[in-house]
């Protein structure tokens, strides 16, 4: 099935808040995320819970898209153990229940994240000093979407394929170390 996000998804922007030391709901920002779109550093509460941020808590399944600068990423929010609301950086999609069971959140994450998507999204991007990808560009933005069973599938060999990547980068890092030890033992 070929739609546009638009038809499928409720987008939102993040919410706009001052961080305190300590609160109950955490500030996600596009800092806290690596290139991949994933959780790189320890969350801390730093938002008070009142009526503002309650609207804009996130729930499991909620689909984050980083729209501003050059780091563009989406990213699945998938946690229920801290309540967390996206910041400005983040527009927040939304699967609408009448799509809950053609697509998992999880695969349109990684269809937001392909190379031709970013490709699209970045062309539609504006602004001179710090770009920014519009809420209509990603409305706009073509969605194919399969079968669950193939998104399964999908969503399985990105994971492997992600191990292999890191398994490959702890390697060289090993190799590394080898032939510096060993050049290091040789002028000894």
């Amino acid at each position: 099935m070929k739609t546009t996000l638009f038809q499928i998804a409720t987008i939102q922007t993040g919410v706009f808040a001052k961080t305190e030391l300590e609160g109950e709901v955490v500030y996600l920002q596009a800092k806290h995320f690596d290139e991949q779109g994933q959780l790189s550093a320890m969350l801390h509460p730093d938002l008070r819970h009142d009526h503002l941020i309650e609207r804009h808590l996130l729930r499991p399944g909620d689909v984050l898209f980083a729209a501003k600068g050059t780091k563009n990423f989406a990213a699945c929010y998938e946690s229920e153990d801290v309540p967390a609301v996206a910041s400005t950086s983040f527009f927040v999609m939304r699967i609408q229940d009448s799509h809950r069971s053609k697509i998992l959140p999880r695969y349109l994450t990684w269809w937001l994240n392909h190379p031709n998507a970013l490709t699209y999204l970045k062309g539609e991007a504006r602004g001179t000093s710090i770009v920014s990808i519009s809420k209509s560009a990603l409305e706009e933005l073509e969605i194919y979407i399969p079968d669950m069973q193939t998104q399964k599938t999908i969503l399985k060999i990105s994971a492997l394929r992600q191990h292999e990547l890191q398994l490959k980068q702890q390697l060289e890092g090993l190799r590394e170390r080898l032939i510096q030890q060993t050049i290091l033992n040789a002028i000894q």
